[in-house]
């Protein structure tokens, strides 16, 4: 299977990238192929146009997006927000890597009465897709002339 796996590359604490270093090897050991942008997509990019345009099109062809979800990572916003919108064109899964951390975040928010945030889509998406439920059917365009 082909993975994407949306994380954070600038400011990624030494703990995190190992704990995702593991993650990948176990997946790679499992014979899965994954895009991990810190390593497979080139950071070198004044504006950081290409390196959108890069992840897109890793995205695209992947079969599932894993995602290692923190508050701080602009990126992977964008990189969720891109998945997200592919979903209605191929039903793609979208797994967290880190549904621990994502459920405490959703905690603390409650104890706020946060009542709409990318923490619950995010887990809501990840929940039916544990659950192999494909939450959108790819959407078949035909021209008609």
């Amino acid at each position: 299977m082909n993975i994407f796996l949306i994380c954070p590359v600038r400011g990624i604490s030494k703990k995190e990238e190992e704990a995702i270093s593991r993650y990948v090897a176990n997946l790679k050991g499992e014979g899965h192929k994954v895009h991990w942008p810190l390593y497979d997509t080139n950071q070198i990019d004044p504006i950081g146009l290409r390196i959108c345009g890069d992840n897109r099109l890793a995205i695209y062809e992947a079969d599932e997006v894993h995602i290692y979800w923190t508050r701080k990572s602009k990126g992977s916003l964008f990189d969720f927000g891109m998945a997200f919108a592919f979903m209605f064109l191929t039903a793609k899964k979208i797994i967290l890597v880190n549904p621990e951390m994502v459920e405490k975040m959703i905690e603390e928010e409650s104890k706020k009465s946060v009542k709409k945030s990318f923490n619950k889509v995010l887990m809501a998406l990840h929940k039916k897709s544990k659950k192999r439920i494909e939450l959108f059917q790819p959407i078949i365009r035909t021209a008609a002339y």
